[in-house]
This record gives C-alpha cells, structure tokens and sequence, in this order.
C-alpha cells in the first residue's frame, strides 16, 4: 500500500483543494484501509474525483501491474472487473440495485489482485429501505472489499449507516478557485466567471456545466421563462423548450457513456468481457440519460429562483448582490416597478419546486403550475 509520503499523482491532484481528505486518505494507505468511509461535503466539491482516485490505489494495491490496474480504476466509466460504481437512475436509488450490485456481489472474491471496491454516489438519494438493508454488509464486509459512500446530504443518511463508515470531510470551494477554473478551462470573461460561480454556489461540477454550451442554452431558456412569466406572457409556454433542452442533454450524456463502454469493448475484441463491457455499458447510458436530464431540470430551476431573487436586489436598490452579474441591464428592466415581496415569493416557489421534483413528481406538471403560480403572485396570471 502507498506511504503517506509517497501518494501516488492521480490521488495527489484529486485532493489538491482538500487537505483534511488528503490527509485522512494518505494516513488510511499507509496504515492500512478501513472497509467502509463516507465522502461527506457540498456538492461539486471533488468527492467523486476523490473516491475514483482512492478507489484506483486500493485496487493497484496488491494487483500483477499495478499502473494498468490504476488506469482502468480511473476510466470514466471503468473497465476494472473489481470497481463497482452504482449511480441512481433518477432522484433515488432502486433497493433491488443496491441488493444485486453491492449486497449480492461483495460477497464474490476480486477477479483481479487483492482488493474490491464497492463506490455508492449519492449515497443520501438511498432509501431508508435501502440503508438498511445495506447495515449488515457495512458491518461484517469481507476483508477485500471497501465501501466509498458519496454524499452531499449526510443528514438524509441514517446515523447507523454513518456510525459503520469513517468520515473523509471535504470543504466547500472557494467561488474565487472556480472563476480561476472556469477562466483558464473556458476562456470566459471575468464577468460570465464571476456569475457562473455564484450561480453554482462553489459548485465545480455544476458551474463548469453552466460554461458549456448546452448549459449555457440552458441558462438562455430560464431566463426567457422567468422574463416571460414577469411580462404576463404564458400562452407559448416557454418552459416545454427548457424541458427539451434537459432531455437533450441527459440523451447527449447517454450516448458518451455507452460510446467509451463500446470503445473499451472494441479494444478488448470478443468474449466474455467485452460482451459484460458493452452490457453494462448500455445499462449505464440509460442512468446517465435520466441522471443528466434530473440534474439539468434542478439547474434550471435553482437559475429560476436566482433570477427572481436578483429581482428583489435590484428592486430594492443592493444590484451588487446580484448573482446574475452578468445580467445586470436585463435585471434592471425587469426589476422596474416590480413588488419585492412578490418576487422573493417567486424565488422559494422555485425553491420548493426544486425540492418536489427529488420525489419523483411529473415534471411538466410541476412546471406548468410553479410558473402559473408565479405568474399569479407576480400579478400576471
């Protein structure tokens, strides 16, 4: 197992901005690996980057070549037999996965070397029903495997599950580090930077998807539902194009993802594995698409609540506060005249919206009547 000195690169530079997880991960490789650790933090703030790279060392630990076992563990998605990464399909995990990929499976000795590795993300999106079943495997695991429990949300973890994992705590990122990131990856002007990391809250992954063009367009289309909403213009329903845009990006993401599978397939040729690598391939892609088009819809909709909020500074004289900085001419026009109590009522319509849809509710519906809604409290229904 690595030394705390000697931490490998890739592991090195996913903790680079987290060093109490560095060094909770680095004094865990060189005294020996608990079986089970919960990747606890804000969103986008590099635990899945992490748990990959952890996940790499574990599995090159002990393995007939170490560089090839550690390359395949950090392939996104992984070819590495012993990797299992279980992402939900949409806003909850499936008990029936979470009993087949990890409850059911851990049980089997790694194919390769001396290590299996078992990584949830979104660990909070599990069930009660889920959590529990998954207790006794977190509590007598078979000494090859190691849990990697991903979550954004610790309070939705039940405590029995949090007590059986050792805490690796990451902090949340500085809006300056992600203008700095968005700057250098996309060569944006401060200005879009600076609002783009406000918007995303210190959320890498989530800003570097609002630089990108389909998030971008995505930003586009909340704009001109919220500046339709507040102008009474309602009869086109501009919120079906924002849909379609979400579903765009989780069909975009889908196909990415079965691609590399079918790519890592090809280089392998026929047999069994490339069979198992194309299968689970296609059965990843189906995840992602619903995933991508999940987290798009909840982008969107935190953009909707940010705009009307921004409404509020304007209207009542703090535009410096505004989060769309970016945006201020359009702000200040939409912001003439408006009630500011109105427009902050609009903003946690939004809000709670955002939270409904984490349970699955039919999601035209729910955005026919929030922006009929805020149509009604902005005076424009």
């Amino acid at each position: 197992m690595s030394a705390a000195g000697a931490m490998h690169e890739s592991l090195a530079a996913a903790t680079g901005e987290q060093p109490a997880a560095r060094a909770t991960l680095a004094a865990a490789l060189a005294a020996g690996p608990s079986h089970a650790y919960a990747l606890i933090g804000p969103a986008g703030s590099g635990k899945r980057a992490v748990a990959r790279a952890f996940a790499a060392e574990l599995l090159a630990s002990g393995a007939r070549d170490p560089e090839e076992a550690r390359r395949r563990a950090l392939a996104v998605p992984s070819p590495h037999p012993d990797l299992t990464w279980v992402q939900p399909p949409g806003n909850q995990h499936l008990i029936d996965e979470i009993r087949g990929r990890v409850i059911g499976a851990i049980s089997y000795r790694p194919f390769e070397g001396e290590h299996s590795v078992y990584v949830i993300e979104a660990a909070d999106a599990m069930a009660e029903e889920s959590q529990n079943a998954l207790l006794k495997t977190l509590e007598e695991p078979p000494p090859y495997a190691h849990l990697l429990l991903i979550s954004s949300e610790p309070e939705a973890l039940l405590e029995t599950v949090r007590s059986r994992c050792q805490t690796v705590r990451f902090a949340g990122l500085r809006h300056e580090l992600v203008e700095e990131r968005l700057v250098a990856e996309f060569d944006l002007p401060p200005a879009t930077a600076t609002a783009l990391a406000a918007l995303a809250d210190g959320d890498l992954d989530r800003a570097r998807f609002l630089a990108s063009d389909p998030g971008t367009g995505l930003r586009q289309l909340c704009e001109r539902c919220c500046r339709a909403v507040r102008a009474g213009q309602l009869d086109e329903r501009p919120w079906t194009a924002l849909l379609e845009q979400a579903a765009e990006i989780g069909e975009r993401r889908g196909h990415e993802v079965e691609d590399a599978a079918s790519a890592r397939a090809e280089e392998i040729g026929k047999g069994r594995d490339a069979d198992r690598i194309r299968r689970e391939g296609a059965e990843a892609a189906k995840r992602a698409d619903r995933r991508e088009r999940t987290e798009a819809i909840d982008a969107a909709l935190s953009l909707c609540a940010a705009w009307f909020a921004d409404l509020v500074a304007y209207a009542e004289g703090a535009g410096e506060l505004a989060r769309n900085a970016d945006r201020a001419t359009e702000l200040e026009a939409d912001s003439s005249g408006i009630d500011p109590l109105a427009a902050r009522q609009a903003a946690e319509l939004a809000m709670e919206t955002r939270r409904r849809l984490t349970v699955n509710v039919n999601e035209e519906l729910a955005l026919d009547a929030l922006f009929q809604r805020i149509a009604s409290t902005l005076g424009q229904s």
